[in-house]
């Protein structure tokens, strides 16, 4: 499966870059649920992020959209 490099904007994940599943189309998928980006050992929330667009090095962006607790944005 291909990957495509996210950098994360806003919320808790703000400027984490990771390597993400790419779609057919090569771009990242439309929503991604982040848990403890900071490592965290018990994840406690889960921190939704939606598409936006890639910049002039072709990273694509997600920006943050909303924490729910654990579990409930699935």
């Amino acid at each position: 499966m291909a990957e495509v490099t996210v950098r994360f904007v806003g919320g808790p994940a703000h400027d984490l870059v990771r390597q993400v599943p790419a779609g057919p189309d090569g771009a990242p998928p439309q929503r991604w649920v982040l848990r403890h980006p900071g490592g965290s050992p018990a994840p406690t929330a889960d921190h939704l992020y939606r598409r936006d667009r890639p910049d002039d090095t072709g990273t694509w962006t997600m920006r943050f959209v909303r924490t729910d607790p654990l579990g409930m944005s699935q």
